[in-house]
């Protein structure tokens, strides 16, 4: 049966019919759109109920991200896909749009971190090769937080140590614009127990901060006591105390980086809490310098040239070190003192008594500033002297001189107490040459000069003289008869060894000379008796007979 009017029915026969039956309300053709409508519906919503959850990221740079093929990863699965890439509306940062997979909320917390995954060259090597054929996908790092978040920052570095790793995190804050750069290794005694992870520039202060972490169990060595300085893999020093070289690792030879210690003579200390912040030292000298923070500063006026002499030049006393010069020169334009003869250079200093082995200890420093009152009226002096002739650095030396004692007038300096100097030896020299040339300046010359001329003159002719001398010697020499002098002189040698070997034991002379020394013996000893007679009675020689009586001498006769 068919539904279809007869073509010569009439519309009010067609509209009764319809009204009618009951079925033309409710027409089979119906039911398939419906069921298709149905079946999308289905899909629609499988398809949203499927899908993950959408997330914002925020690049400085898009580099290397293509929309609809540029993948999420973590643990090297693939977790989510970049569905557009397009500018914020100040055009400052890339805003890109990804969907996540499914079951992937609990990964999206507040502290969940991307990063791009790209070939990279550095310091530590080559990485991100596998992304050279499949290109550069997005990094995440699930969170430990419990707060959901669908908007987050991409890094284009890596992080340096994953969210939840067990360490210590600490701000350091320098004066000094180095080279520490994220990633960078913080070492301790050459060994490597942390990196840098983020370095700013903070231009209102002027300062670098550094964030650092430091792993466990290595964190425990972050004491209050701690101090940190910058290693710069090789440190070449020249100054006043010598030629010095200190060589840090490898890597930090190439790249740089920070360590730390705790100075000598200083307590550990107790471990620091976590955001902790420390200063950055630029060496390890400036670091043990940090520990002396209880010093007095006084100000030296040197009249003396301060060439040689720079920031951080040693203090001394007597080798001792007891302080460090702070700056050079310090408020150079301020009023000099009254009673100054000359213009001086003004010099400020730090004594610094924890040098002195008291780190612990409570100091006084109005009783120390009390005690080098006394010093000074003892004759405490300072002065410039050379440390190292090879580079002509300077350092300040104390010392007492006894001529000053009692010659000490206090005096102040731009609001800072006057250190008494007295001239470095180069000062003195320069003085005693000046008054030697004084002198010279002084002397008359012409009369010298005359004087020196006539001298000259009669060497002149003593040289004359020598040189007549030399000649006749020359003539005496260059003669016959000193030439024929050596042969005969050679003729009487042999004669007189000829005449010694005539006087041989074996030979006549010599036995005719023995028995002449033998006769004379002999004659000698006939002659000792009358010679004893001689001497004990002397008149013998006279009379014949010893025993008569002396003769009386007579009167001559008179006619």
């Amino acid at each position: 049966m068919s539904d279809t009017p007869p073509p010569d029915a009439k519309p009010d026969e067609e509209l009764h019919r319809a009204k009618a039956s009951p079925q033309a309300r409710f027409s089979p053709i119906w039911i398939v759109p419906i069921v298709a409508i149905l079946i999308g519906a289905w899909l629609v919503y499988d398809n949203y109920r499927s899908r993950g959850p959408q997330i914002t990221l925020l690049m400085g740079n898009a580099e290397g991200i293509e929309a609809g093929s540029t993948l999420i990863k973590t643990r090297n699965v693939e977790v989510g896909r970049v569905e557009s890439v397009q500018l914020s509306e100040d055009l400052s940062t890339a805003v890109i749009t990804a969907r996540m997979s499914p079951d992937t909320d609990a990964m999206l917390v507040e502290d969940s971190r991307f990063w791009v995954v790209k070939p990279r060259v550095g310091r530590e090597g080559i990485s991100g090769l596998g992304t050279v054929l499949s290109g550069a996908y997005i990094q995440l790092e699930p969170g430990t937080s419990a707060e959901p978040a669908r908007r987050f920052e991409v890094s284009d570095q890596p992080p340096v140590a994953p969210a939840g790793a067990a360490g210590l995190r600490i701000n350091l804050i320098s004066q000094l614009g180095n080279s520490l750069g994220a990633g960078d290794p913080v070492t301790y005694q050459g060994y490597t127990v942390g990196r840098v992870e983020e370095a700013t520039f903070d231009a209102e202060s002027r300062r670098m901060r550094h964030r650092v972490f430091i792993e466990s169990p290595y964190d425990s060595l972050v004491t209050g006591s701690t101090r940190f300085w910058s290693a710069s893999g090789i440190d070449l020093r020249l100054d006043s105390e010598g030629f010095r070289v200190n060589v840090e690792s490898l890597e930090t030879l190439l790249g740089g980086g920070v360590t730390f210690g705790v100075p000598d003579d200083l307590p550990l200390g107790r471990p620091v809490e976590a955001d902790a912040t420390f200063n950055l030292y630029p060496d390890e000298d400036s670091a043990r310098q940090g520990t002396f923070n209880r010093y007095l500063e006084y100000v030296l006026l040197v009249e003396d040239s301060v060439r040689g002499l720079s920031r951080g030049a040693p203090v001394e006393f007597r080798g001792v070190r007891v302080g460090t010069v702070a700056a050079v020169p310090w408020n150079f334009t301020a009023t000099q003192p009254q009673g100054r003869d000359g213009f001086s250079i003004p010099v400020l200093i730090r004594i610094e008594p924890q040098r002195l082995g008291i780190e612990n200890q409570e100091i006084d420093l109005d009783e120390w500033r009390q005690r080098y009152r006394r010093f000074f009226d003892l004759g405490l002096r300072a002065t410039l002297k050379s440390g190292n002739l090879l580079t002509g650095s300077l350092y300040v030396d104390l010392n007492f001189d006894r001529d000053l004692r009692g010659d000490y007038e206090p005096q102040t300096f731009a609001e800072r107490r006057v250190f008494p100097t007295t001239a470095s030896g180069f000062a003195l020299i320069e003085s005693q040459v000046t008054e030697l040339l004084t002198k010279l300046n002084d002397l008359e010359l012409e009369p010298l000069l005359a004087g020196l001329d006539r001298n000259l003159a009669a060497s002149e002719a003593m040289l004359g003289e020598v040189r007549e001398l030399s000649d006749s010697l020359q003539g005496l020499l260059d003669s016959p008869e000193t030439r024929e002098m050596p042969a005969n002189l050679n003729a009487t040698l042999e004669e007189l060894r000829t005449t010694l070997e005539g006087l041989s034991p074996e030979s006549a002379a010599y036995q005719d000379l023995l028995g002449a020394v033998r006769r004379l013996e002999r004659l000698m000893r006939d002659v000792q008796p009358v010679a004893r007679t001689l001497s004990d009675n002397p008149r013998a020689l006279l009379f014949d007979s010893l025993d008569s009586e002396d003769p009386t001498p007579r009167a001559p006769r008179r006619e």
